[in-house]
C-alpha cells in the first residue's frame, strides 16, 4: 500500500520549472543550451529593495508576524491599489502570501468543495488547473484561439458557467501570451457576471504582470471596470515579475474581509507567514522609487520585438505581438507534420520543443503545458544576443524539417 495520498494523482509537476531544471541539467552536463523557459526578469532586485531587507535583518525584523503580513506592507498595499487601481480596501482585506502561488493555494483552499466549478481560459499559467483540482474543483477550459487574440469572449463565458461554477481565472496581461484585456474586453466580461442568472460566480484576477505592458496599452482590472463586482473579486498580484523578486517570494490578495480572514487563517497553519525582511523589502518595493520599472520595460519591448520579427520569418511559424508581460506564444501548426532529419516525426508542439532543445539546445515549453497546442512559449526575459543566437537556431532547426 502505497503510502502517497489519492489527491496526488490529480496534479503533476510544473511543466515551466521542469523544463527550466532541464535546461540546468544539460548546462551542468556540458551542453551548450540557451533556457527560453524561466518566466522571471533576468535583471537583478533594485538595490534600494535590497538594502531594505539587509536592513531590516541588521535590525532584528527576524521573528514571527502575523500570517496576514506586517501592517505596514498591508498599508503599502492598500494604498497602491488606491493609486494604480482606484480600488480602496483596508488592511483587513489583505492577505500576503510566499509568492502569488501560495495566495491561490489559500483562496482554493477555502473555498472550493468537491465538484466545484473554476473556469480556466486557455491558454492558461499551468498552475491553475493543478491547484483546482488537489483541492477537488473541476476546471473548465474554454479554449481562446490566437485568431481572438487568446482572449475570452463574453459568448464564450456565458456558456461555461453552470449553477455549479464557483470561479472565473483571469490574467491579464497572460502568461503564456502575453495578451492583455482592454478596459472594454473586460466590461463585456462583466456585464455577463452581472446578469442575475450569474451573481453567483466569483472573479479571481491574476494581475502579476500589471506594470509590464508596452506600446499604448492601458491596464485595467476587473473590478476597477465594473464596481459591482467589488464584492465578488479577489485580486491577485505580486512583487515577483515588475520589481525581480522572483526569489523573494512575495505575493498578496484583496478581497472581501470574510475571504481574507479565512485566507489567513488558512496561512496561520502552513507557513504563519511571509518571511519577515521580506515583507520589509516589499515595503520599499511598493513605496521606494518606482522609474526602474520603465527602464526595465523598455528593454522587454526591444526584446519582444526583436523576437517578434525574427520567429515570423520562419517558415512554419507565427507569432503574435503580445501587449505585455515576457512571453511569445507562437504559433507552430505548419511543422507539425514534418519528419526531423534523423526520421522523427513531429506530431505535437511537444515532439517540436523537445526536437529544439536536443537538435540546438533551445529550452522553451510546450503549449499542450499551457491548453492550448499546437504552439510553444518563449520568454524573452533574457539578452539580445541570447535571444538572436536561440532564433537562429530555431530557424535552422525547422529548415532541417522535410
Amino acid at each position: 500500500m502505497s503510502i502517497l495520498a489519492d489527491r496526488l494523482s490529480k496534479i503533476k509537476p510544473s511543466p515551466t520549472v521542469a523544463v527550466t531544471a532541464k535546461a540546468n541539467e544539460l548546462k551542468a552536463a556540458g551542453r551548450d543550451v540557451i533556457g527560453l523557459g524561466a518566466g522571471e526578469p533576468d535583471f537583478d532586485t533594485p538595490a534600494n529593495i535590497v538594502k531594505a531587507g539587509q536592513k531590516a535583518m541588521e535590525e532584528g525584523k527576524t521573528r514571527y508576524v502575523a500570517p496576514a503580513g506586517i501592517p505596514e506592507l498591508r498599508q503599502a498595499i492598500c494604498d497602491k491599489l488606491k493609486r494604480d487601481n482606484d480600488l480602496t480596501y483596508t488592511p483587513d482585506m489583505i492577505a500576503v502570501g510566499c509568492g502569488g502561488k501560495q495566495t491561490i493555494y489559500n483562496a482554493m483552499t477555502a473555498t472550493l468543495d468537491e465538484g466545484d466549478e473554476v473556469i480556466i481560459p486557455a491558454p492558461y499559467w499551468v498552475s491553475y488547473p493543478d491547484i483546482t483540482a488537489l483541492f477537488g474543483g473541476v476546471p473548465v477550459f474554454v479554449n481562446c484561439p490566437q485568431e481572438n487574440n487568446f482572449k475570452l469572449t463574453p459568448d464564450q463565458l456565458r456558456a461555461a458557467i453552470t449553477p455549479k461554477t464557483k470561479w472565473l481565472i483571469l490574467n491579464s496581461p497572460s502568461n503564456p501570451t502575453g495578451a492583455g484585456y482592454t478596459e472594454a474586453d473586460l466590461k463585456a466580461l462583466a456585464d455577463v457576471l452581472m446578469e442575475d442568472e450569474n451573481k453567483h460566480v466569483w472573479v479571481m484576477t491574476d494581475d502579476m504582470y500589471e506594470y509590464l505592458v508596452y506600446d499604448d496599452f492601458k491596464f485595467k482590472t476587473i473590478a476597477q471596470v465594473e464596481p459591482g463586482l467589488f464584492d465578488r473579486t479577489l485580486t491577485l498580484n505580486g512583487l515577483s515579475k515588475a520589481y525581480c523578486m522572483t526569489g523573494w517570494r512575495l505575493g498578496y490578495a484583496a478581497g472581501p474581509k470574510d475571504l481574507i480572514k479565512a485566507m489567513n487563517m488558512l496561512q496561520s497553519q502552513s507557513a504563519t507567514s511571509a518571511t519577515t525582511f521580506v515583507q520589509w523589502a516589499g515595503v520599499e518595493a511598493l513605496t521606494g522609487p518606482q522609474d526602474f520599472i520603465a527602464e526595465n520595460n523598455k528593454a522587454f519591448v526591444e526584446r519582444r520585438d526583436l523576437v517578434v520579427g525574427l520567429i515570423n520569418d520562419i517558415d512554419g511559424l507565427e507569432c503574435l505581438t503580445p501587449e505585455g508581460a515576457f512571453y511569445v506564444y507562437p504559433s507552430c501548426a505548419g511543422v507539425i507534420g514534418k519528419t526531423t532529419p534523423d526520421g522523427k516525426k513531429i506530431e505535437s508542439d511537444e515532439d517540436f520543443v523537445t526536437y529544439l532543445l536536443e537538435a540546438e539546445g533551445v529550452a522553451a515549453v510546450h503549449g499542450a503545458a499551457f491548453g492550448l497546442s499546437p504552439h510553444f512559449r518563449i520568454s524573452y526575459a533574457t539578452s539580445n544576443a541570447l535571444l538572436e543566437e536561440a532564433c537562429a537556431r530555431i530557424k535552422r532547426a525547422v529548415e532541417a524539417l522535410s
